[in-house]
């Protein structure tokens, strides 16, 4: 114990140093969502459905090829037609993550059975190198 308190510094700074190792491992285990190389291969092999739950104006200004604009708001009462097959996978887009976390559990209530959000939004998406579209 007298270690500890003669050598409070250096205790501190190998804390410190822990925590600053520890946390993108924390961090990527808190993030709910598929990662974008996830996405792709939902994409490519299961033919997913891409719907981006951003405001028009953030889904013009460039989102995933082939994705479907339904605004959160309007998840509820736009998604079955939008995206009719509730049977193949669904992958929901933001910019952050977090609204397409709410659209989330709204399909999964109105009966969509393979329902993921892009853990990280479009952010992610980007941060990956993966292709945008915009529309014109």
């Amino acid at each position: 114990m007298n270690f500890l308190i003669d050598n409070w510094m250096l205790v501190s700074v190998a804390v410190i140093s822990g925590t600053a190792l520890l946390l993108p491992a924390l961090q990527a285990m808190g993030a709910p969502g598929l990662t974008p190389t996830q996405a792709v291969l939902l994409i490519n092999r299961e033919k997913a459905h891409v719907v981006d739950v951003r405001s028009a104006e953030e889904f013009a200004s460039g989102h995933l090829i082939g994705a479907r604009h339904v605004a959160v708001e309007n998840i509820a009462a736009e998604l079955a037609k939008a995206v009719p097959d509730k049977k193949r996978p669904l992958i929901l887009v933001c910019a952050s993550g977090m609204r397409s976390q709410k659209a989330q559990r709204i399909a999964l209530q109105m009966g969509y059975e393979k329902v993921h959000s892009l853990g990280g939004g479009l952010k992610n998406w980007q941060d990956a190198n993966l292709p945008l579209e915009k529309t014109a």
